[in-house]
C-alpha cells in the first residue's frame, strides 16, 4: 500500500517545525506510522548540501548554482528517506519541498519557472505530495514571531525585498496549483492552526 505524502510549505519562520511537531503528536495518538524530514536535509548527502546552501560565508554563490544544490538534494533525499516510507505505506511528513524552489529561486531570486521544473523533473515525476500546505503568514510577521534573522543563514538573510517576493510568489503558485497546493490561515494561535490542518487533511482522506 502507497503511503501518503504531506509537504509544509511557508516563508521563513512561518512555524512549519511547530505545526508539523504537532500534527506528528496527533498521528502518533491515531497510531498511523509515519516519518518526519526536511528539505534540504533528509539524510546525510542531503544534509551536507544542507550546509553548504545555508552557509553565510558562502555569499558568492550563484542563483543558478543554489537552484541546482537544492535540486541535487532533493532527488537524494526523496532516494534515502521519502519513496521508501511511501513504499513502506507510512505517511511523510516534509519540511518543505517543489514550492520551495519555485518560491524561493524563482519568485524570490527570478530564476525562470521553466528552469526549475526542468531541474527538478525527476522529483516531480517521482513523487509529488498528496497535500502541500502553505501557513499563510507575511514575513515581516514571521520573522517577528521568531524574534528576527538568524545572521548566518544565507537565505534568511537575504533582504525584506526579496522574502516579499516569495510570499507574493506563494500566493501566485496557490492559484495555478490548487487544489494541491492550499493555504492555512495562521493569524491564531498555535493550536487553533493546527486544528485547521487536521481538519483540512481529514477532509482530503490523509489523516487515517
Amino acid at each position: 500500500m502507497k503511503g501518503k505524502f504531506i509537504a509544509f510549505e511557508g516563508c521563513e519562520g512561518a512555524g512549519k517545525s511547530t505545526q508539523m511537531r504537532l500534527l506528528s503528536e496527533t498521528m502518533q495518538k491515531r497510531g498511523i506510522a509515519h516519518v518526519v524530514t526536511r528539505e534540504p536535509g533528509g539524510g546525510p548527502i542531503s544534509e551536507a548540501i544542507r550546509k553548504i546552501i545555508l552557509d553565510g560565508k558562502n555569499a558568492a554563490m550563484t542563483d543558478e548554482c543554489e537552484a541546482l544544490l537544492y535540486a541535487a538534494a532533493r532527488a537524494q533525499h526523496l532516494a534515502d528517506v521519502v519513496l521508501p516510507a511511501l513504499g513502506r505505506g507510512e505517511t511523510v511528513l516534509c519540511d518543505r519541498y517543489i514550492f520551495s524552489s519555485f518560491a524561493y529561486q524563482g519568485y524570490g531570486r527570478g530564476l525562470s519557472l521553466e528552469f526549475l521544473r526542468q531541474i527538478n523533473a525527476y522529483a516531480i515525476a517521482a513523487c509529488m505530495p498528496d497535500c502541500t500546505l502553505f501557513l499563510d503568514i507575511p514575513p515581516a510577521r514571521a520573522f517577528e514571531r521568531k524574534h528576527g534573522r538568524d545572521e548566518n543563514d544565507r537565505i534568511e538573510t537575504a533582504g525584506e525585498a526579496f522574502h516579499r517576493r516569495v510570499y507574493e510568489g506563494y500566493h501566485a503558485l496557490l492559484g495555478a496549483y490548487a487544489p494541491q497546493l492550499v493555504a492555512v490561515d495562521c493569524s491564531g494561535t498555535k493550536y487553533e492552526t493546527s486544528a485547521r490542518i487536521a481538519a483540512l487533511l481529514e477532509a482530503r482522506g490523509l489523516l487515517g
